[in-house]
């Protein structure tokens, strides 16, 4: 966020647009590293030697699961789903960053002397913004997950994946698999802002317009920070949202702890990082451009939003001065008359 320690110089949703705009367009340029990624993170690992009646394939690493997925569905399996995914991101930014200048917004007019806000304070206002919009978006996020993990033979469309959900054992509520888990991983978001917010106090003090690299330096370095912490976490959102695994023979998870008590005694500990590479590959690259990109959109939105300004003063003041013309021009001078 390009948030200073004074009133922002844009409406709330000229920030979420901004946000909105860079994240879709970084989620695109890299996406299917979140097809690799989700596919690591919900398969179980085997063991060495071991064998199994399922057909799913299973990934060694994130360039087997690439070239596996190529060769299966085509380059446009590494695709599936990318258009729930991009709505998803699209609606979740620009929901976070409306909600998040918003709540900063009201910080600094509830302070009498006007100070950057602390750390924690930071953090509160990324957590308070990220789970509002968690409860908005969260069901594009399910169904997104879902189109991810199906097969070429089982692929739908994102209304008939989302009816599939509905289907199921939770029936709409299905929708909001994850929630907890997703509430809980509003940290992410505060850990990656309030990490970029003190960096860019840090690195760059007083400087309120990053160049582009700067942007992007400080984006990816917070998001790495933020991932490595609540990796475990994200693992079991991407389970509870995906079908069960085989073991599980059809049956779901009830929440994410049992999603990790899963995972620890099937697959060992450090499984919980499981996919840890393409996140932060993913994390890093999409962070630093969407903050490079948000960056440069608040610019263009700044400077459009002086030009409409100046604009609109410009036909007041014409307006003001054809109105002065025309009231001048209908006065009328009574003749005075003596006997």
């Amino acid at each position: 966020m390009a948030a200073q320690s004074k009133p922002a110089p844009l409406p709330s949703w000229g920030y979420a647009t901004a946000g909105a705009t860079g994240a879709v367009l970084a989620n695109a340029l890299v996406y299917p590293l979140d097809i690799v990624k989700t596919r690591l993170q919900v398969q179980v690992k085997r063991k060495p030697g071991e064998t199994t009646d399922h057909t799913d394939p299973h990934y060694a690493s994130t360039w087997d699961a690439i070239t596996k997925i190529a060769a299966e569905d085509g380059i446009k399996g590494l695709y599936a789903g990318m258009n729930g995914a991009l709505l998803g991101v699209a609606s979740t930014n620009f929901a976070y960053f409306y909600w998040y200048t918003t709540a900063r917004d009201l910080y600094f007019k509830s302070q009498k002397v006007p100070a950057p806000p602390s750390t924690a304070v930071e953090l509160m206002l990324g957590a308070v913004a990220g789970a509002v919009a968690q409860l908005c978006t969260i069901p594009v996020a399910v169904v997104t997950t879902r189109q991810q993990t199906q097969s070429k033979a089982d692929r739908k469309g994102l209304i008939d994946t989302a009816r599939e959900v509905i289907n199921g054992e939770d029936g709409v509520f299905g929708l909001w698999r994850g929630l907890k888990a997703s509430l809980v991983l509003v940290v992410n978001p505060a850990i990656t802002y309030g990490a970029y917010e003190r960096l860019k106090g840090v690195f760059f003090p007083g400087k309120t317009r990053l160049t582009a690299g700067e942007a992007f330096l400080l984006g990816a370095m917070s998001k790495a920070l933020a991932t490595i912490a609540t990796q475990p976490l994200i693992v079991a959102k991407v389970g509870l949202q995906s079908k069960p695994p085989p073991q599980r023979q059809g049956k779901p998870f009830k929440g994410f702890i049992e999603v990790m008590q899963f995972i620890v005694q099937h697959e060992g500990l450090m499984s919980l990082f499981k996919g840890i590479g393409p996140q932060i590959v993913k994390g890093f690259l999409v962070q630093g451009l969407l903050m490079m990109t948000k960056e440069r959109m608040e610019f263009l939105f700044i400077l459009l939003f002086r030009y409409i300004r100046k604009l609109r003063s410009e036909q007041l003041a014409k307006a003001a001065a054809l109105a002065a013309t025309a009231a001048s021009k209908a006065k009328v001078v009574v003749p005075v008359t003596t006997k």
